[in-house]
C-alpha cells in the first residue's frame, strides 16, 4: 500500500510553490491538481479526488484546444472516480467523453482506445447490461489480438471479463470457453502458486458448479484451495469462501460428513477475523444447522 499522507504532503508543497509563482490556468497547476485527486482515489475520500480532477479538468477545458489528449485523460480521471463511488451513469458519461476525443484523434488499434472501451464495458457488466457490456468487451479485445503477443496478461484479462459477462448471462458453455481461454495464458505466464491462478481455478469451478457437474467443481476448488493454503495466511477470508465453496458443493452430493467438515473451518476462520454479529457468521452457522439437520 502507498504511503498516501507522504504522497498528499510533497504534492501540497508543490502545488503550494506553483500556486504563488504561476498563472491560474497554467498546465503544470492541473498536473498537481489532478496528482492530488489521483492520491485521494487511491484512498477511497471520492469527494476530494473529484474536487481536484475537476479542478483540473477547468483549467484544460480553458486552455486546451477541444480534441486534446490531456482532456481525454481527464474525463477519463473524473469517470474512473465516479465508478469508484457507483454513480455508473455519471461514470458513462465520462469516460463516454474521453472515447469521443480518442476515436477522433487515435489509430484504431491504440492501446487507450482499448482502454476506454474496457472502462465502458466495465460499467455495463455492473449495471448487468450484459449485451452492451459484452460488445465494448469485443472491442478491446480485438485491439488486443492484433496489438498484443499471444499469451499476454491483458488478453488472461479480457477473455475472463468476457467468460464473468457470460457467466452472469447463464451461458456456461460461453462462460467456460473464454475462462479456460484466460487460463491457458495464465498457467503458462505466472508461477505456479499465483493467486490469479487461483482466482482463475475458482472461476472454472464455479461455472461447473453451476451447471451441476460437481465432481468437476470440486476438482477446480480443489486447485484454488491448494495455492491458498500454500500462499495466505490461515484465517484468511479467501481461504473460508474455498472452504465454503467445497462444503457446498459436497452437500449438494449429499456428502454431508464431509460437507460439515468444510463449513467448520469456514466458521472457525470468520469467528477468528470477523466481529461475532457479522452476518458471515450467521450465515456459516445456518448452513452447519442444515447440513446437521441433514444426517
Amino acid at each position: 500500500m502507498g504511503d498516501y499522507s507522504k504522497a498528499l504532503e510533497f504534492h501540497d508543497k508543490v502545488l503550494k510553490i506553483q500556486e504563488k509563482t504561476l498563472p491560474p490556468n497554467h498546465p503544470s497547476l492541473a498536473t498537481s491538481y489532478n496528482n492530488i485527486g489521483a492520491v485521494y482515489d487511491n484512498m477511497g475520500d471520492y469527494s476530494k479526488a473529484l474536487e481536484f480532477h475537476e479542478k483540473a479538468l477547468k483549467i484544460y477545458e480553458k486552455t486546451l484546444p477541444p480534441n486534446h489528449p490531456s482532456l481525454a485523460t481527464s474525463y477519463n480521471n473524473i469517470g474512473s472516480v465516479y465508478d469508484h463511488m457507483g454513480d455508473y451513469s455519471k461514470a458513462l458519461e465520462f469516460y463516454e467523453k474521453a472515447l469521443k476525443i480518442q476515436g477522433k484523434t487515435l489509430p484504431p488499434n491504440h492501446p487507450s482506445l482499448a482502454s476506454s472501451y474496457n472502462n465502458i464495458g466495465s460499467v455495463y457488466d455492473k449495471k448487468a447490461e450484459y449485451s452492451k457490456a459484452l460488445e465494448f468487451y469485443d472491442k478491446t479485445l480485438k485491439i488486443q489480438e492484433k496489438t498484443l503477443p499471444p499469451n499476454h496478461p491483458d488478453l488472461a484479462t479480457s477473455y475472463n471479463n468476457i467468460g464473468a459477462v457470460y457467466d452472469n448471462m447463464g451461458d456456461h458453455s460461453k462462460a467456460l470457453e473464454f475462462y479456460e481461454k484466460s487460463h491457458i495464458i495464465l498457467e503458462k505466464a505466472l508461477s505456479p502458486n499465483h493467486p490469479n491462478l487461483a482466482a482463475s481455478y475458482n472461476n472454472i469451478g464455479a461455472v461447473y458448479d453451476n451447471m451441476g457437474d460437481y465432481s468437476k467443481a470440486l476438482e477446480f476448488y480443489d486447485k484454488t484451495l491448494k495455492i491458498e493454503e500454500k500462499t495466505l495466511p490461515p484465517n484468511h477470508p479467501s481461504l473460508a469462501t474455498s472452504y465454503d465453496n467445497i462444503g457446498s458443493v459436497h452437500y449438494k452430493m449429499g456428502d454431508y460428513s464431509k460437507a460439515l467438515s468444510f463449513l467448520e473451518k469456514t466458521l472457525a476462520i470468520f469467528q477468528k477475523s470477523l466481529p461475532p454479529t457479522h452476518p458471515h457468521i450467521k450465515r456459516a452457522l445456518d448452513n452447519i444447522n442444515h447440513v446437521k439437520q441433514k444426517m
